[in-house]
């Protein structure tokens, strides 16, 4: 399964949200909506793992059709550990180049 992190700007920072994208190609519409209900119920069981201000998207593979459950709930369990991970990550590099960005107080020095 693969999966993507994206930070998000705004007022909303505080929230995480998750989304699912499963193609035409993984089958018919109720082998889709089947892989959709069995991702939402095992994130819905983690909802604290998400990490806040990001964006968590996942893009499955047909083998959640008949993957085990408990295998296919660790395996979101350690995506989210690995998405907190780098969301701590981002979010430190965010605030080190902030921090290391001058004031714009619209003059300009001179450090000679």
């Amino acid at each position: 399964m693969s999966w993507f992190l994206a930070p998000r700007a705004g007022s909303e920072l505080s929230t995480a949200r998750v989304g699912l994208t499963v193609g035409k190609v993984m089958g018919p519409a109720h082998e889709r909506n089947r892989i959709k209900r069995r991702m939402r119920d095992c994130l819905r069981k983690h909802t604290e793992l998400l990490p806040a201000g990001f964006d968590l998207i996942f893009h499955p593979r047909r083998s959640v059709l008949t993957i085990e459950y408990a295998k296919l709930e660790s395996e979101i369990v350690r995506i989210l550990t690995q998405a907190q991970t780098q969301a701590q990550k981002e979010a430190e590099a965010t605030r080190r180049a902030q921090d290391s960005t001058p004031a714009k107080s619209g003059r300009i020095f001179n450090t000679d």
